[in-house]
């Protein structure tokens, strides 16, 4: 939040800005160190309750196909055998519940479903800017993550890459929403 804004200056609709938002994810590889990604075609939208954040909610579909690893054999294994895009072609989000922690942190439980299982994750954010653009357009900006079991929503191939790929995997949020109303 910049000096001048305030709380209730926040309240409105927005929409994910897609060219400034990255969604990401780190996993542990036993023989490759880290592997990051990220998924580039989604949409999201939240509403903002500057005066009560707990009123506020948020909702993000992601396009399985979009997964890039910078690795093209990689990319398409997760596709098709993590993912099971054919079947599932989109990850989604819907939040049930924003709980405020500080002046700028908050925790966002919600519902995310991968591969048609729906899990219940909270995730941790903290607004990070918000205010007018050059264009006049109201904006705010999030950073975030959580670490999920990808085994709790089967985002697996086989008995060897349960083995080589660690279960635990950082998915990270890089928000940036104009206001719409």
């Amino acid at each position: 939040m910049t000096a001048t804004t305030k709380p209730d200056e926040l309240t409105g609709d927005y929409v994910l800005d897609t060219a400034r938002t990255r969604i990401g994810f780190v996993a542990r590889h036993t023989m490759a160190g880290r592997v990051r990604g990220r998924f580039d075609e989604f949409e999201g939208s939240a509403h903002l309750d500057g005066d009560d954040p707990s009123r506020s909610s948020a909702e993000l579909t992601i396009q399985a196909r979009s997964i890039q690893t910078r690795n093209q054999r990689r990319d398409e294994q997760l596709r098709d055998r993590f993912l099971a895009m054919d079947d599932h072609p989109s990850i989604v989000f819907t939040s049930i519940g924003v709980e405020p922690v500080g002046e700028t942190t908050f925790k966002v439980t919600g519902d995310l479903t991968i591969r048609g299982v729906t899990r219940p994750v909270t995730v941790d954010f903290e607004l990070t800017g918000a205010g007018n653009d050059p264009s006049g357009d109201f904006r705010v900006a999030f950073e975030g993550g959580v670490t999920v079991n990808r085994g709790d929503w089967g985002v697996n191939w086989n008995a060897a890459t349960a083995f080589l790929v660690g279960e635990r995997v950082v998915l990270e949020f890089d928000v940036a929403a104009i206001r719409r109303s």
